[in-house]
């Protein structure tokens, strides 16, 4: 990482510990993943920055806070060996998750961007990743039960096909409602018979559409 880079990664750091987040191994893998390798050579020098940056097809890389806080969220209690994402988008969340859990299974509907994400990824050696390109709203049966689900696009309604998914005690990390009318950031943790549901922030985030482009 070069100087300027780094600088700007460590104000990243020193930032995020003043907003809250105190998870060590979070905090220690977004120091180490090269942020600015997942949006366009223009935008680099923002890479760092507290906001989200366009990644194309409409479609944006979360703020770093955002980032840590979802994270978080799912080592709140246990680290799960298994994860499910949805929203592959640049990849950046993606290789969070590559460094903190054992497999990764990553859903998305753009073919652009998840070509682009598994070339970051394959070039960083993240072979811990599993791709699909396919519609978020299904999830990805196969490999399910998943001990922890994280979506990185907003749905108005909780998927009932992503709840299916998790397993017993798992633990679900979503924003839900519509785009600019106060979306919440959800943990959702699945008992035998119920859907325990907690909130975690307000937050902005893209919609969660149906179907692949």
């Amino acid at each position: 990482m070069a100087i300027l880079q780094k600088h700007q990664c460590d104000k990243m750091i020193k930032r995020l510990k003043s907003q809250g987040i105190t998870h060590s191994d979070v905090l220690d893998v977004m120091q180490r993943v090269p942020r600015h390798e997942f949006v366009d050579e223009a935008l680099a020098s923002h890479a760092y920055a507290d906001h989200p940056l366009p990644i194309g097809r409409g479609q944006t890389i979360s703020q770093p806070y955002v980032v840590a806080r979802m994270t978080e969220a799912l080592l709140a209690e246990n680290k799960p060996t298994n994860v499910l994402e949805i929203g592959t988008g640049c990849g950046y969340q993606t290789a969070i998750l590559a460094h903190l859990f054992e497999h990764v299974y990553t859903v998305e509907r753009i073919r652009y961007l998840i070509d682009k994400a598994k070339k970051r990824l394959n070039k960083l050696q993240l072979y811990n990743v599993y791709y699909q390109y396919g519609d978020g709203y299904q999830g990805w049966t196969e490999h399910a039960p998943y001990q922890a689900i994280i979506v990185t696009a907003a749905p108005e309604e909780i998927p009932n096909k992503l709840l299916d998914q998790l397993e017993i005690n798992g633990c679900l990390i979503i924003p839900v409602g519509q785009q600019g009318i106060g979306q919440q950031l959800l943990r959702i943790i699945r008992k035998r018979n119920e859907f325990e549901q907690h909130f975690l922030d307000a937050v902005s985030f893209v919609p969660l559409r149906v179907g692949i482009d």
